[in-house]
């Protein structure tokens, strides 16, 4: 089977600017226009992201397993460690899937197109050192003064069909 990669699409900024939210509504977005998504998020906090401690599947990675896969009622589970997993490798993996959008969230110094969350005066600093910028949504329009990349507001439902236009051109 040829696997077709996926485009790949990322929403970054800082912790608690509000990437979460927005990638739900972007998913629901992309699911009215009947576009497959996949998403993939960096536990960028320190440490590895929570699991189950008492299933089966950890105490399998404990034994030594390099992964675990659990299957129910059409729900896939994997759970799988190793020193450190590329960007390129969690694409790759996902890309089994055969998504037509890979959704990320995070990964801020990758260099696929993306769209910036900018949430304060100190945030604004990452629309100078981040490559690939789409899009950005603002908190306050006073953070992006001069810049000359498309804005919206964080809650203008035309930055969410802004962003599935430039979705929808890439498939």
């Amino acid at each position: 089977m040829a696997v077709v990669m996926p485009f790949v699409f990322q929403i970054v900024g800082y912790q608690n600017s509000g990437k979460t939210t927005f990638m739900k509504k972007l998913i629901s977005e992309l699911g009215k226009e009947q576009i497959s998504v996949v998403t993939m998020k960096h536990h960028g906090h320190g440490g590895k992201p929570d699991i189950a401690q008492e299933k089966d599947s950890t105490e399998h990675i404990g034994a030594g397993a390099l992964a675990s896969l659990v299957e129910g009622d059409g729900r896939l589970i994997l759970h799988a460690e190793k020193r450190e997993w590329k960007i390129e490798e969690q694409i790759q993996l996902l890309s089994l899937l055969q998504p037509e959008i890979i959704l990320v969230e995070g990964h801020k110094f990758a260099q696929f197109p993306k769209g910036v969350i900018v949430r304060k005066q100190e945030d604004a600093e990452l629309l100078s050192m981040l490559e690939n910028i789409e899009v950005i949504y603002y908190w306050e329009p006073s953070l992006i003064k001069g810049i000359d990349i498309p804005s919206f507001h964080i809650d203008d439902q035309a930055g969410y069909i802004y962003a599935v236009n430039i979705l929808k051109q890439k498939l």
